[in-house]
């Protein structure tokens, strides 16, 4: 029953990781504490996105905005790793059916960050959060089965 247990949570193959995959992996904590982690941590996430909302009416807010709405991104994004642990969470962002997904949503991540640090570009900034929505958004549809398809239907019925 161990075995099954063991193979069911993806425990077996990381077995051969050693103790490293042990440290890692979300599976050590209990049920309840990985639930109750998660929802703290994504909850942190939307109350940073809100914030760094709230932020870009300030005189030289745009830079605060692009940090918390990001940060806030990246908080959300981190709060699954304690449902399913870091390591199957980076296996499962960068499958096939995400890979493009998560290379945009990463790209989006950073290239905000260039742009109100690096740039100076206001306006380029404003984009890429768009555009940070619009990526995290499909990657998460893409968890839900035929929920991509669902949207692409949608999409191209309003179009034509």
């Amino acid at each position: 029953m161990d075995k099954l247990r063991r193979v069911l949570s993806g425990q077996e193959e990381n077995e051969e990781l050693g103790l490293t995959a042990q440290v890692l992996d979300a599976s050590t904590l209990s049920y309840t504490t990985r639930i109750k982690c998660f929802i703290v941590c994504f909850a942190v996430g939307i109350l940073c996105s809100i914030l760094g909302s709230a932020l870009l009416f300030l005189p030289n807010g745009i830079k605060l905005f692009a940090v918390f709405y990001t940060l806030g991104n990246v908080m959300a994004l981190s709060s699954t790793c304690f449902l399913m642990g870091p390591l199957k969470q980076l296996k499962r962002m960068f499958e096939p059916t995400r890979l493009i997904a998560t290379i945009v949503m990463l790209l989006c991540l950073a290239l905000t960050l260039c742009a109100v640090f690096w740039w100076g570009k206001k306006g380029l900034a404003i984009i890429f959060c768009i555009l940070q929505f619009l990526a995290m958004t499909w990657y998460s549809i893409s968890y839900i089965p035929f929920a991509r398809d669902a949207v692409m239907k949608c999409f191209t019925t309003c179009i034509n």
